[in-house]
């Protein structure tokens, strides 16, 4: 028997609201930053999805970018960058906090909607239509939406995933939200967030000045060492454990390797971009845009050393990004004034 409950207590509802009414999967345009021509059309769920809900605002995404200049090598994979949530609320004004979740999934999904606040959920890939090819009816995995619109009458749901905005409905909605457990079951509650927008306009070129006084302070908290020098060290040793794996598991690593770290800078270059039209950044920018070429040309040589099983010449491949991340930091550091130590010499987030 189905569980019930969830009605009396945070008020489901069946009417197809949204948060942002004027979008529909049907004719939506992607963001310029996910656009095919991009070497990395796509980066990672969490920051993908935010490009396309603040462009779904008229905001410039490019604004929150500062933060790839964090990312380092973890030893195991490069960093899975995120937008810092107090850069959001400094830039745009949207804050951002944990939606507990005690009672069914879909119920506090609707509660929040009907306030006109974004939930961001973790839900399984294995039911979700967009990751056709993937993990779409194939494959469990965990990816991060943010649910536009929901009717739990027709099951249907519209979300941005990825690059982009989409629609699933019927047996992939109920999977997404086991509806088929009892009271009795155990079910997985996924990590939520929710999101709350302001209600007035919020100006560009002010926008722009926030992440101008944001940027200093990203760059002060660089890897103190070269992060992709520090992978060069262990790559041709992880790609041999790679090769002993399934081929499914190049995939997954590759993902968090090579396209991490292109997709990040290639960015970074875009924020540097959009900072400064006047060309103040584009040095740095150009550095950028190389080590996320390298990256893309060293994904398709280690699918051929994972193949042949050969794998010293790896290491020699990522070399030119390693110096382009050099020369990018050199010429960031030069523009900004930086001391060498990498004190932060920008304002506060309070000021910003």
């Amino acid at each position: 028997m189905a569980r019930t409950g969830a009605q009396r207590i945070v008020g489901l509802t069946g009417s197809m609201q949204a948060v942002f009414p004027h979008i529909n999967p049907e004719g939506y345009t992607p963001h310029p930053l996910h656009s095919q021509e991009r070497i990395w059309p796509e980066t990672n769920c969490y920051v993908d999805l935010w490009i396309e809900v603040l462009a779904a605002q008229n905001l410039p995404p490019e604004a929150m970018l500062g933060f790839t200049l964090n990312q380092d090598f973890e030893g195991d994979q490069f960093t899975f960058f995120k937008v810092p949530l107090e850069d959001l609320e400094t830039l745009y004004d949207i804050r951002v906090g944990e939606l507990a979740i005690f009672d069914r999934v879909e119920s506090h999904i609707a509660a929040q909607i009907a306030r006109g606040r974004l939930c961001l959920v973790e839900m399984d890939s294995y039911f979700m239509p967009d990751t056709q090819g993937v993990g779409y009816h194939s494959e469990h995995g965990k990816t991060t939406v943010a649910i536009n619109r929901m009717d739990t009458e027709s099951r249907s749901l519209e979300y941005f995933h990825n690059g982009s905005f989409f629609r699933l409905t019927g047996d992939d909605f109920d999977g997404l939200f086991q509806r088929h457990l009892t009271d009795e079951d155990i079910a997985f509650l996924p990590y939520t967030e929710f999101a709350k927008f302001p209600d007035g306009k919020t100006d560009s070129a002010a926008i722009r000045e926030k992440a101008l006084r944001l940027l200093p302070a990203h760059f002060a908290r660089r890897p103190a060492q070269n992060p992709i020098r520090a992978f060069i060290e262990v790559f041709p040793q992880q790609a041999e454990a790679v090769a002993e794996r399934p081929f499914a598991f190049f995939h997954k690593y590759a993902f968090n390797t090579m396209r991490q770290l292109g997709a990040n800078f290639e960015l970074a270059a875009s924020h540097l971009t959009w900072l400064r039209p006047d060309e103040a950044f584009a040095t740095a920018a150009e550095h950028a845009v190389r080590i996320a070429e390298v990256a893309k040309a060293t994904q398709f040589q280690l699918a051929r050393a994972v193949t042949r099983k050969r794998f010293d010449p790896l290491a020699a491949a990522l070399i030119p990004a390693a110096d382009a991340w050099d020369h990018m930091m050199e010429a960031l550091g030069r523009e900004l004034g930086a001391p060498a130590d990498r004190t932060v010499v920008s304002e506060s987030r309070e000021d910003a």
